[in-house]
């Protein structure tokens, strides 16, 4: 019987920033951002699990509450404490240093929406494009690794926009992209979870992809954030983690 779980050297992560729709496109914020963090899964167990759960019970009593990209910069909900100049100095530093001292590979593919309906007059979906653009990249990874499984745990969005990005993997990774068919080659279960479940991985994901949204967007700004995570972007000698189209 086929182990169902937990063999894998690595296991991915992914969340987005921005709105994938293509109907009305936001001018503050015309992009869609899609974060994937590949983790060696003992270093998840030992290191990154622990360290996130010492950061929470040191500003709580309980390691429930989520570390959410947005509710961090508006220091809303349980982060209403950071409105303390002091505190937020504190708890940004303690979360960036985790950040940057953990392992984790990234790849992140940004969709210009606006540029995208200006040069195709059939667009595809942005998170399409994002998704297929990263498992190409992620391909390039698990071939220099040797390593053919990768279980993928992506936030759940709502169950009809689920089904439909679940439709759209199950073709990829069955008929490939036009630039790699070896992606029928990887096994890479999906599966999605939503915040409430208070995944570690999806959190550090959530946590990198607003900075590189950013970062796209304003490149000019100073973005300490960006600055920390982009140390963790794949590279080899010929494919890099980070893609926007168009």
């Amino acid at each position: 019987m086929k182990n169902i779980g937990g063999s894998s050297k690595y296991i991915a992560f992914m969340d987005e920033c921005g709105d994938h729709s293509l109907d009305k496109i936001d001018n503050d914020f015309p992009v869609f951002l899609l974060a994937m963090l590949v983790i060696e899964r003992e270093h998840y167990i030992d290191t990154i699990i622990p360290r996130m759960g010492r950061l929470k019970l040191s500003y709580w009593n309980h390691e429930g509450v989520n570390l959410h990209s947005r509710d961090i910069r508006k220091a809303s909900g349980p982060f209403s404490f950071l409105m303390d100049s002091e505190k937020r100095v504190i708890f940004l530093s303690e979360l960036s240093n985790i950040m940057k001292d953990c392992n984790y590979t990234l790849f992140v593919s940004a969709i210009n929406k606006q540029k995208l309906m200006a040069k195709y007059v059939e667009a595809h979906n942005p998170y399409s494009l994002a998704l297929k653009f990263n498992m190409e990249r992620v391909m390039n990874f698990m071939k220099t690794c040797g390593e053919t499984e990768l279980p993928i745990v992506a936030e759940a969005r709502g169950k009809r926009e689920d089904e439909m990005l679940e439709i759209e993997y199950l073709r990829l990774m069955t008929a490939g992209s036009e630039y790699i068919s070896g992606l029928t080659k990887l096994e890479c279960p999906l599966v999605f979870k939503n915040k409430r479940d208070n995944i570690a991985g999806i959190q550090l994901a959530d946590l990198c992809a607003y900075p590189c949204a950013r970062h796209v967007l304003k490149p000019e700004q100073s973005n300490q954030a960006y600055d920390i995570v982009t140390e963790h972007i794949y590279k080899n000698s010929t494919v890099k983690g980070w893609k926007v189209f168009p």
